[in-house]
């Protein structure tokens, strides 16, 4: 008689304690961060009235981005990873708190929006790093997938709650906004102070060390180089964020271009990547896709949100809406199959390394995507530079991760 996929002592299930708290904190703070993070962007462009300082202001929060979770990636291999995300959280709270009073008395202005911009950058980066690696500590063995279905339903959160960020913005303004958000960071932070889970890693050497810290550092990138299959992921998603950056510089001024009311248009399209995003969610909870399988299936879906997200912008607003939730279902298969196949691949005491150079290179290409868009809207149509950048990400998902299968399914066809 074969194994019941019941629950058991032995294999207690995906909703265990630990991953039930991380899964409502990360609820709670997603929550916050949506409200405050839309609104910023909506501020910023009626301040300004600039595609290019739109621009500006994102590569500024992502340009911490770019060097700091590298760094941080040898510190959460030798620290605990739950104190540093509840620490962190912390830190927001405050931090959003003290914004939300400086701009209730009034001291509001670009310059201080970029400088407050750079200090959460700063945050955002080490705590990523540190999430990243202690949220597939808290996955029971078997259940990658279904865990990583629901962290890529989660991110749907962040566009569920624009439609509330633009309402109120246009209401109440952005300070309460803020102290929204600095209460949710503050709930999360009290939540995962509760999370348990042994850390080997942690105390294993003196995080003050400076030469210690060089040689993880180094050990580091030997690693990815040494991992041919993880060097190609990381590269190929590099490019991806390089279109990526495109997409978030250019679409919603686009919208506010076109169209009277053009955020709440925005909305009302994107919001199709949402439910697309919920109905790709609930799929890989329950569906387990053939193992031997994972890498065509991710290929072709590379190419699809190519094509799909390149061309969207010259179709009628319900063909953009069903584009739309295409892209969202696609999204999260790409996702669940990338992270899912990484974070079970790499060994827990080098996943802080992984995840720092990753994400440092990740944000590269989103850096550099979000400037070279801005630029060139400045002189060129945008929906022609959004296909371009999408043509280069085609280009990269039939070179580079179709170019390199050999190395590449190994990671991605394996059970996680």
């Amino acid at each position: 008689m074969g194994k019941s996929h019941t629950q058991t002592k032995e294999n207690p299930g995906l909703w265990t304690k630990n991953f039930t708290i991380i899964t409502l904190g990360t609820v709670v703070s997603k929550l916050g961060s949506a409200l405050s993070g839309f609104a910023i962007g909506l501020l910023v462009l009626d301040y300004t009235k600039s595609t290019f300082l739109y621009a500006m202001f994102l590569v500024i929060y992502n340009l911490p981005k770019v060097i700091v979770p590298a760094l941080a990636g040898p510190y959460v291999d030798r620290y605990s990873r739950r104190k540093t995300i509840y620490g962190l959280d912390f830190l927001s709270a405050g931090v959003f708190g003290l914004f939300a009073v400086l701009l209730q008395v009034g001291w509001f202005n670009y310059g201080m929006l970029l400088i407050a911009c750079m200090l959460l950058g700063c945050i955002d980066s080490v705590y990523g790093v540190a999430y990243e690696s202690l949220y597939p500590m808290l996955i029971t063995e078997g259940n990658y997938s279904k865990a990583y279905s629901i962290a890529s339903t989660l991110e749907t959160l962040t566009t569920v709650m624009m439609v509330v960020s633009a309402v109120l913005y246009n209401t109440v303004g952005i300070v309460p906004l803020f102290l929204a958000d600095a209460v949710s960071f503050l709930i999360a932070a009290i939540c995962e102070t509760q999370i348990r889970v042994e850390e080997p890693q942690a105390g294993t050497g003196d995080i003050v060390n400076f030469q210690r810290y060089k040689e993880d550092f180094k050990e580091g990138l030997s690693y990815l180089k040494m991992e041919k299959g993880l060097l190609v992921i990381a590269v190929y998603f590099m490019v991806t964020m390089f279109a990526e950056g495109a997409f978030s510089t250019i679409v919603l001024p686009y919208f506010k271009a076109a169209f009277s009311n053009g955020e709440y248009i925005y909305m009302s399209v994107l919001v199709f990547l949402v439910i697309g995003r919920f109905v790709g969610g609930a799929i890989h909870y329950r569906v387990k896709l053939s193992t031997e399988k994972k890498f065509a299936i991710a290929l072709g879906v590379y190419v699809t949100i190519s094509v799909l997200e390149g061309t969207f912008l010259y179709f009628p607003l319900m063909v953009m809406r069903v584009f739309c939730f295409v892209i969202g279902i696609l999204g999260v298969t790409s996702y669940n199959i990338r992270i899912s196949a990484t974070q079970s691949y790499v060994p827990d005491e080098r996943k802080g390394r992984f995840n720092g150079i990753f994400n440092m290179m990740i944000t590269v290409g989103m850096l550099t995507g979000q400037f070279a868009s801005g630029v060139l809207t400045t002189f060129l149509p945008q929906r022609g530079v959004l296909t371009l950048f999408l043509s280069v990400n085609l280009v990269g998902a039939i070179l580079i991760m179709g170019g390199n299968r050999r190395h590449v399914k190994p990671i991605y066809n394996r059970q996680a």
